[in-house]
């Protein structure tokens, strides 16, 4: 049997980040399914969620969840089928709130199966972290149409049925 061994496969991964294959791939993906009509834009949802760091470097920061052990946060913006269209890394003392512009600005023109290319969803659901009218005001000057769980007024349970798709593919 043949197995590549640990620092190849490393070494090749490490490339291949850097020459950025994994973006070119997702958006090739991305592309191809938008062209079929199998990207669902209609209700997209964006969430975080924190990491522990193995080693520390320039997207690691002191964890706030993790009683200040160094970690890294994930934040993601997925179609209603889970399917990731943007994904950033950050420091894990970075609020949720600072990734929902960089993260909508980040989606790709992708395909569409008539019409011109599309970049932002018809609306973003997205929990309590995200709850600032500035963004609010932001989301709805793109045309997007936003469902955000307001700070102590409403419950983030409502928003599960359907958040629950970003919080699968998120874990």
């Amino acid at each position: 049997m043949f197995r590549a061994a640990w620092p190849t496969v490393y070494r090749r991964f490490a490339q291949w980040s850097r020459d950025r294959v994994w973006a070119k791939l997702h958006r090739v993906i991305l592309n191809e399914l938008g062209s079929r009509g199998k990207l669902d834009w209609s209700r997209c949802a964006i969430d975080s969620v924190s990491i522990r760091a193995a080693i520390a470097g320039p997207l690691t920061g002191p964890n706030p969840t993790d009683r200040g052990k160094s970690g890294s946060k994930i934040h993601l913006i997925t179609d209603r089928n889970g399917l990731p269209l943007s994904l950033g890394i950050s420091s894990a003392s970075m609020h949720d709130s600072l990734g929902l512009q960089p993260l909508v600005r980040g989606i790709p023109p992708i395909r569409s199966r008539r019409g011109p290319r599309r970049r932002c969803p018809g609306k973003l659901h997205a929990d309590k972290g995200y709850d600032y009218d500035h963004l609010r005001r932001w989301l709805s000057r793109r045309g997007i149409r936003h469902r955000i769980a307001r700070k102590s007024i409403e419950s983030s349970q409502r928003l599960g049925r359907h958040r629950w798709v970003v919080e699968r593919t998120v874990s």
